[in-house]
């Protein structure tokens, strides 16, 4: 599968695809059969840049029932050979979730479109989780044949249930099996005590020591107990992504057992030793704020192995004492720029005061300018302008807002219009009433200008009584209609 194609912001398909607020107004002021192809094309296409975080499913149900739009085009998605060639949960799961969403709503037919899904496609556990929630027991208890049969008679088929019964997301509709089939009883029962025979089959606790745990960073190895959730999936190479998680393994063990007695051993890890080593004493370092941190930082941030050097900067950003941010104001004065430049201003953004606004907005602006509207480091940035109230960032961020495929980056956007916009309660404000993004209608609901606004009064109301809408949402909604 390829990832989709963005469509201009412009465009009707484009705003959709972006979940903007403007993309439900233009689709119900456009001709039906455009706006239907376009949602239609969304919901079977999944446009966002992380399925796992950014909201879509009610933003798209919504106008699904604006438009009272068929299910075909859903139906052939679901049903389609890529069903059993794409085992991915991302290829179906935005479509199931409309689909529960829709039910939740009341629309039957999506009610047995899931339940057809659930008996005989491939991302079953995602439609059923969605039933889980929605349908009624009789419902449920009727799948319960063809959802079993998936799991054949015998201990593999029995290991297979145990998985399904103990990674559902919504366990009601196994509790209820339970009560008619042996199988999922005995899965319900056992599950349970698996997890807990994972978590307790630990290797036996080694002779700790500061240079242990320094050798331990780089060795091919099952981690050591108490390495915590990063370490405990580590056992391949230390190299690329796996020294980041190792390295920070192995420095919350050096919190445990390294003394001051060890600074001379750490320092010089830090310095020149392995990267799984160096990335655990850099980080142990900064965690205790050991004077010859910036000089280390400056050397790994430059190293030729990449992993070490997105480690320093990673840890650079986690740092919030006075004396690393004078360094960070000279690092991201930089004319020439960099990494460390960059990661700089990143950290005066999150712990800098109204003093370093000036070297934030001018990171946004190069980064923008480098890397588009959806570069990874915008967030720590559009964040920053707001909290440090730069007005100055004003045209930067209704760049952003307007232009950015992730709706969670528009969302820091239009956070940071609230504060430094004078005309976001009477702008963007209005638009964002209809965005994708939950916390994105809660600000506007709190922001908006709603004195002689009739449109605006008229969206209140019906986010108020809306039944699909979140607790967050309503309670901003009602608290500004009751505030008159």
């Amino acid at each position: 599968m390829f990832e989709p194609a963005i469509a201009p912001s412009a465009s009707l398909l484009g705003l959709l695809q972006r979940g903007r607020g403007d993309g439900t107004l233009h689709a119900l002021a456009a001709e039906r059969l455009d706006a239907l192809a376009a949602l239609e094309e969304c919901v079977t296409t999944d446009p966002r840049r992380d399925w796992q975080v950014e909201n879509r499913s009610l933003y798209y149900a919504r106008l699904f029932m604006e438009l009272e739009a068929p299910l075909q085009g859903l139906e052939a998605h679901l049903f389609d050979a890529w069903d059993e060639l794409d085992p991915r949960e991302s290829r179906t799961g935005l479509t199931l979730a409309v689909l529960g969403r829709l039910a939740g709503y009341g629309r039957r037919d999506a009610l047995q479109l899931l339940r057809r899904y659930a008996a005989e496609g491939g991302n079953w556990a995602w439609a059923l989780d969605e039933l889980a929630v929605r349908d009624s027991d009789e419902g449920l208890r009727g799948l319960a044949d063809a959802v079993l049969a998936r799991f054949p008679e015998g201990s593999e088929g029995d290991a297979e249930l145990r998985a399904a019964v103990r990674d559902a997301y919504e366990p009601r509709p196994w509790h209820l099996w339970a009560a008619t089939h042996p199988r999922v009883a005995a899965a319900t029962e056992r599950a349970p005590f698996e997890l807990w025979q994972r978590q307790m089959s630990r290797p036996h606790t080694p002779e700790w020591s500061t240079e242990a745990v320094l050798t331990w960073a780089d060795a091919d190895a099952e981690p050591l107990p108490g390495a915590g959730a990063d370490g405990a999936a580590l056992a391949d190479r230390p190299d690329g992504r796996a020294v980041l998680r190792r390295g920070a393994a192995a420095a919350r063990l050096l919190g445990a057992v390294a003394s001051p007695a060890d600074l001379p051993v750490l320092r010089l890890a830090a310095r020149s030793g392995p990267p799984g080593a160096r990335c655990a004493a850099l980080r142990y370092l900064a965690e205790v704020d050991d004077p010859e941190v910036p000089g280390l930082m400056e050397l790994a941030a430059d190293d030729l192995h990449e992993a070490v050097a997105d480690f320093a900067l990673d840890t650079l950003g986690r740092m919030r004492g006075e004396g690393i941010l004078v360094h960070a104001r000279v690092w991201a004065s930089r004319i020439e720029g960099g990494r460390l430049a960059e990661a700089a201003a990143r950290l005066l953004a999150c712990a800098g005061g109204p003093e370093d606004a000036p070297l934030v907005v001018a990171a946004l602006h190069r980064e923008v300018s480098n890397s588009g509207p959806d570069g990874e480091s915008l967030f720590a940035l559009v964040e920053g302008v707001g909290r440090l109230q730069a007005g100055q960032a004003v045209a930067v961020l209704r760049h952003i807002y307007a232009e950015t495929v992730c709706s969670q980056l528009r969302l820091g956007a239009a956070r940071g219009l609230a504060v430094v916009d004078p005309y976001f309660a009477t702008g963007a404000a209005v638009e964002c009433l209809w965005d994708c993004e939950e916390a994105t209608r809660e600000l506007a609901a709190r922001h908006v200008r709603t004195s002689g606004n009739v449109r605006v009064l008229d969206r209140l109301r019906r986010l108020a009584a809306d039944p699909g809408e979140e607790a967050e949402v309503h309670a901003a909604v009602r608290g500004r209609l009751s505030a008159g």
